[in-house]
């Protein structure tokens, strides 16, 4: 058995560049090869890659013109929103398709034959078109552009020019859409505003007119007017009280005068005795008489004048019974006398009493002025009697109005609270309506926020895609890099020795002298020739390659 070798790693000396230009020269067909072929390959698929063109348009956003102060807008959204709702429905299924199948435009005619419309329209929206705002300052998007790829730059012009038109118009019909939606809402909820009103008003003008005078607004009113009835009906009963005073004075005076009617009747006649004392006994009860009734009538005078408990009254009515009680005391004194005369005494002569007679027609004709006093006052007495009932009835009717002004009040705060309601909501939906049709003429006008073509669809006279010189580029790139790679990959793999360098460094003895590889003549012609085909073949197929590449593009692409 053989005994086990003990292999001695040696690490690598590091190389310089002279090894680096030794590299180049050993691997230069792997860096040259895979950079042609890469640059081969870039070469056709760029030309293979069909232009794609963008044509794109600037819509500015202007502002309304008029000042939002002196015209409100209707329209409840901003331009940013309104945008994103229009390309919503712009951009939508259904516009899109109907877009790709316009006969004028065409668009998509390999893909339709291949794809779904579906997945076209879905391409179209999130890949080809596209939409950027252009951010001004602080502000919003003032400017926004609508760009379109397509291999065939007139349809994509037509294209944008197209989105153009739609997003001018539909920005139009929005607006004015939104104006006539609100003017008409308002209108209708004006209308039925005004209808609310008109029958809240009706309402109230019944609840006045059933409840006239006892309305709560008529409150104070209600209870001025029966403290001033009550006042009056006081006023009533001391004038009522005045006038049964002034009867019952009246009715002393013709009991008075009647008493003193029986007294002048019962002396009308005049006994006079010839040769004896009676006429002069008689003159004293006449004189006693005539004061009697002279104070009757001053009593009858104060009394209308002053209270009946009055002291002046009460003295003379003090006097008026002393002087009855003298004439009671003068006629037993003369009936006495007259019965104990004797028959045969001075013969007596009777006459009339001229002043008792015009004494009972005076008291007779004051009797009758105290009646017809006395009716009138029982006249006036029933007046006020049929005025304070009239004046209890008119109290009793306020003091019912009064009661129940309370439970009247809360029906009529109900009615008038939702009468101020709407009238409040009438105006202001006047207001809003006015308001609306101001805007609405703004719209029409075209003087509200608008969308203003800032720059038409331009017409792309160089595709924007492919790049072919950079992809050219990047293919020899990346070829190249690859070459390294592999170039590198057998640099690492190839251990030999392949310079005096490696030698004296590798085995450490000194090199005497080096003898070139001698090769067979033959075999290295044959080896120049198989490097010479290999080359010039992969020039030839990969000139071919590109240059069928480049006639498809320019002609046969074309046709």
């Amino acid at each position: 058995m053989a005994a086990a070798q003990n292999f001695i790693s040696v690490t690598r000396r590091p190389p310089d560049i002279e090894d680096y230009i030794d590299m180049l020269r050993r691997y230069r067909s792997w860096l040259i090869g895979p950079m042609f072929c890469g640059l081969v390959v870039a070469v056709v698929v760029a030309f293979l890659w069909p232009d794609t063109y963008v044509s794109s348009a600037v819509l500015r956003i202007t502002p309304q013109q008029i000042s939002d102060r002196l015209v409100p807008t209707v329209v409840n959204m901003q331009m940013q929103q309104r945008l994103q709702q229009m390309q919503q429905e712009i951009l939508s299924r259904g516009s899109l398709t109907e877009l790709i199948n316009r006969p004028a435009l065409d668009l998509y005619r390999k893909e339709k034959a291949r794809y779904p419309m579906e997945d076209i329209v879905t391409d179209m929206r999130t890949k080809y078109i596209k939409l950027q705002t252009v951010e001004v300052g602080r502000g919003g998007a003032s400017a926004f552009t609508i760009s379109f790829s397509y291999p065939d730059r007139f349809k994509a012009q037509a294209v944008v020019r197209e989105l153009v038109t739609k997003f001018t118009e539909q920005n139009v019909r929005v607006q004015s859409d939104n104006a006539k939606l609100t003017t008409q809402f308002l209108g209708d909820e004006m209308k039925q505003a005004k209808d609310r009103m008109d029958s809240m008003e009706q309402a109230v003008m019944e609840f006045k007119m059933k409840n006239m005078g006892r309305l709560p607004e008529q409150f104070q009113a209600n209870v001025a007017q029966a403290n001033t009835y009550q006042m009056t009906v006081s006023q009533a009963n001391e004038a009522v009280s005045r006038l049964q005073q002034q009867k019952l004075q009246l009715e002393t005076q013709i009991q008075n005068n009647n008493t003193n009617i029986n007294y002048y009747n019962s002396i009308l006649e005049d006994q006079t005795t010839v040769g004896g004392q009676s006429q002069v006994r008689n003159e004293k009860l006449n004189q006693l008489n005539q004061r009697i009734m002279n104070l009757q009538s001053e009593i009858a005078a104060l009394q209308e004048q002053l209270t009946p408990n009055h002291p002046t009254i009460r003295r003379a009515q003090a006097s008026l019974t002393a002087m009855e009680k003298q004439r009671q005391e003068a006629e037993k004194e003369d009936l006495e006398r007259q019965a104990a005369a004797p028959p045969s005494g001075p013969v007596v002569k009777r006459t009339v009493n001229q002043q008792a007679f015009k004494a009972v027609q005076d008291l007779a004709a004051s009797n009758n002025v105290l009646k017809t006093e006395m009716q009138n006052l029982n006249l006036q007495m029933d007046e006020k009697l049929k005025q304070i009932q009239e004046l209890n009835r008119m109290i009793a009717n306020y003091q019912s109005r009064v009661e129940g002004s309370p439970q009247l009040e809360g029906q009529y705060i109900a009615l008038t609270r939702d009468l101020s309601l709407a009238k409040q909501s009438y105006e202001d939906l006047h207001r809003k309506s006015e308001v609306s049709e101001t805007a609405k003429d703004l719209e029409e006008h075209k003087a509200g926020e608008n969308l203003e073509v800032l720059d038409n669809a331009s017409d792309p006279q160089t595709p924007s895609e492919p790049n072919r010189p950079q992809m050219a580029a990047m293919g020899a790139g990346i070829g190249l890099m690859l070459g390294i790679v592999l170039a590198g990959a057998k640099e690492m793999k190839n251990t030999s020795l392949k310079n005096l360098k490696d030698v004296r460094a590798y085995t450490n003895l000194p090199v005497l002298s080096s003898i070139p590889l001698l090769e067979n003549a033959l075999l290295v012609r044959r080896k120049r020739r198989l490097l010479w085909l290999a080359w010039s073949s992969a020039i030839i197929f990969g000139s071919i390659a590109m240059s069928a590449a480049a006639y498809y593009y320019y002609f046969g692409h074309g046709a």
